[in-house]
């Protein structure tokens, strides 16, 4: 298990929507899926169906995959029209 890392994360229509919030800074181990994870738990229903058909933007690159390592800050975007 990798030591947590403070990672800024920034919510973006349906996922703000779910949080309660447009952004907020979370202790979490340094890996996509782990944040999706605890996104899930925190939130509960809601973001699970944002995260089930959005993705993430870490690094500057739209990511799904779940070892894809995360540092200081990701961006929570679900589905937008048209792409």
């Amino acid at each position: 298990m990798a030591e947590p890392v403070a990672v800024t994360v920034r919510y973006f229509a349906a996922a703000a929507e779910a949080a309660g919030r447009q952004e907020e800074v979370l202790e979490v181990e340094p890996t996509a899926g782990a944040l999706r994870a605890l996104l899930a738990e925190r939130y509960g229903a809601p973001m699970r169906r944002v995260l089930d058909v959005g993705s993430l933007l870490v690094d500057g690159v739209v990511t799904r995959d779940p070892q894809r390592p995360v540092r200081r800050s990701v961006d929570v975007l679900p589905p937008f029209a048209g792409g």
